[in-house]
């Protein structure tokens, strides 16, 4: 048994049921890999998607990142997608965990899955961050804008990764590709997320073709800060990362803007000067700046991460109803689908 102890680690639970496996085959897999003796798995408390455990072995602190058990929607829960993009850009300077290991077979732990550094930082769940002091705040806003535009300034092609999706046309294919998964997922009605379908087709700003890597799911509590200074230290859950059109990523960070605190920890109505937080306008600028832009996001990109993010939501809420979700707190975030898709709705037909 490792030193540490369950209220050392808070970020962690016991496995839940759903996701407990045999360990016997993982303990092989880690002595292969050279890490030693398996001392403890626990499981982290994030992980809407892919069920995600610290792993304390000999070697060190690890975290490993698997599908979930259960039928899988098409193309989803792509982990080696996420351990590629990882080994990618550890050449680079934006700052990723290390990727140490990935595992295709499911005989080990029943799907396939990878292992990564564990970062030891701050993680903020609360876009208002109310655990800092007012003069801190912008600065955790503009190291994750920093990140970001990193991120973009990537050349796909110069780290190998120009195959990681296809170029161009990234708002229509998406649009598609969501509007099957809504149809694969449904087990209720969400009448905006039909009516999001249809318009945001029709709505695509022209020269839509750029092509970078997007994270997909770029968001505050998808960063680990550095312990005392405002930098990410690792942008993490590379899931839905691919081929894509960088403002569709700044669209989706820019959520918490748009939507009110009841609604996924939204900031929308809220006093942010007072806050110490940034504007949308003053981050949006902050970003233009780093990454050389003249334009910005525009109501459609809002509009399409709240589809995206509605549907999302939609699959949690099956998977829970399902029984194989991987968080505890599933079935209450899948059913915030509603709200997002009809706050995406009211932002396109503001722009109609």
């Amino acid at each position: 048994m490792t030193a540490n102890t369950p209220s050392d680690l808070p970020e962690t639970i016991p496995v839940r049921e759903a996701h407990r496996f045999p360990t016997e085959a993982l303990e092989a897999f880690l002595a292969e890999q050279g890490l030693g003796a398996l001392r403890e798995l626990r499981q982290m408390r994030g992980g809407q998607s892919n069920p995600t455990f610290l792993v304390l072995a000999e070697a060190g602190e690890y975290v490993l990142r698997k599908q979930p058990p259960g039928k899988l929607l098409p193309s989803a829960h792509a982990v080696d997608r996420e351990f590629r993009v990882l080994q990618a850009l550890s050449r680079t300077d934006v700052p990723v965990p290390q990727a140490v290991a990935f595992c295709a077979d499911p005989a080990v732990i029943g799907t396939p899955f990878y292992l990564m550094e564990r970062l030891s930082g701050r993680v903020f769940w609360d876009p208002m961050l109310p655990e800092l002091p007012r003069e801190e705040r912008a600065g955790i806003y503009y190291g994750m804008n920093e990140a970001l535009a990193r991120l973009h300034l990537v050349d796909p092609g110069a780290i190998g990764l120009g195959d990681f999706g296809r170029a161009g046309n990234y708002f229509q294919r998406q649009i598609d590709r969501w509007s099957k998964q809504w149809a694969a997922s449904k087990t209720r009605e969400n009448v905006a997320i039909d009516r999001l379908a249809e318009w945001l087709p029709a709505h695509i700003p022209a020269d839509s073709d750029e092509t970078r890597i997007v994270h997909g799911d770029f968001r505050l509590d998808n960063m680990i800060f550095h312990k005392t200074e405002p930098r990410v230290i690792g942008i993490i859950d590379w899931e839905l990362a691919t081929l894509g059109h960088p403002l569709a990523d700044l669209g989706y960070n820019c959520i918490a803007y748009n939507t009110d605190p009841s609604a996924y920890r939204g900031m929308l109505g809220r006093d942010l000067p007072a806050l110490g937080i940034p504007t949308q306008d003053e981050y949006v600028r902050r970003y233009c700046e780093r990454t050389g832009r003249r334009d910005g996001i525009t109501p459609f990109h809002v509009a399409f991460a709240l589809f995206r993010l509605a549907v999302i939501l939609e699959g949690v809420l099956a998977r829970s109803k399902a029984g194989n979700a991987s968080s505890d707190e599933a079935s209450q975030k899948g059913a915030l689908g509603v709200a997002l898709a009809e706050r995406g709705w009211e932002l396109a037909r503001g722009q109609a």
